[in-house]
């Protein structure tokens, strides 16, 4: 008696294909094949790398910025206090790079000490002492400066906020998308359902490896922004009370 050969498929040989089609490279190859059925995952793809190069961008620059900041801010403000004749401090401020903050700060000061003691007699000088439009300039110029410590922080948080949703639109979509082809085509087996499914969850891996980048940049350059901003105000607190009454508070004379 003869044995009966069927066609059956070998055991795990669903899985296998369904495995297959679940890496990265297969989603790329269907994006690319079929351009006009991934519509939506191309949107959301091509999204999420401008989100990254943004991301990385704004890390690398803030990066640089701290980097500049904290080799050339405090030995900017020693040799300032350092230097015995104001003329030569000032001239030694005006001779530091544009993106300098202390330096800025310190002539901001200076120049609004410089235009009071100017306008003496004036009805600037009757409504605003010294001390008041020192501060006033003080304020401003250290508001300014925390602004430009800032910039590319709301980029860094708004991609960590919005990142993982642009994925998870990929994902929500790439699954509906899967669902219809399975209910036009009639199969319900592992390979056609898991394939289209781990192609889907892509992209939400995809939008958390975008977002969790620009979430930690975000929070270590606040940190830092932090700690710069409490330097400000007190260099801008000593150069208040120098160019206010000519010294610094506590200041104890040198002994010759």
């Amino acid at each position: 008696m003869l044995q009966e050969t069927t066609n059956a498929p070998a055991p795990g040989g669903d899985a296998a294909a369904a495995l297959s089609q679940m890496g990265v490279d297969h989603l790329i190859n269907e994006m690319v094949t079929n351009p006009g059925q991934h519509v939506v995952q191309w949107v959301v793809a091509l999204t999420l790398i401008l989100m990254s190069v943004m991301s990385i961008y704004w890390i690398v620059v803030n990066l640089l910025k701290n980097v500049n900041l904290r080799r050339r801010g405090d030995a900017v403000v020693t040799t300032f206090w350092e230097t015995t004749n104001a003329q030569d401090a000032i001239r030694y401020m005006e001779e530091q790079p544009r993106s300098e903050p202390f330096s800025k700060i310190a002539l901001d000061a200076a120049q609004a000490a410089a235009h009071h003691q100017q306008s003496e007699g004036s009805r600037l000088v009757e409504s605003l002492n010294r001390s008041e439009f020192v501060d006033r300039a003080l304020r401003q110029g250290v508001t300014r400066e925390s602004m430009r410590l800032e910039s590319g922080l709301t980029v860094l948080a708004s991609i960590g906020a919005t990142a993982p949703f642009v994925g998870l639109l990929g994902t929500v979509w790439g699954i509906y998308g899967a669902l219809i082809r399975l209910g036009a085509g009639g199969q319900a087996s592992i390979d056609a359902v898991a394939g289209p499914v781990g192609e889907a969850l892509i992209m939400t891996a995809f939008g958390l490896f975008v977002a969790i980048p620009a979430v930690l940049g975000y929070n270590f350059f606040v940190r830092l922004n932090r700690i710069t901003n409490n330097k400000f105000d007190t260099f801008a607190h000593d150069l208040h009370d120098f160019f206010a009454t000519g010294s610094r508070v506590g200041e104890v004379p040198v002994k010759r």
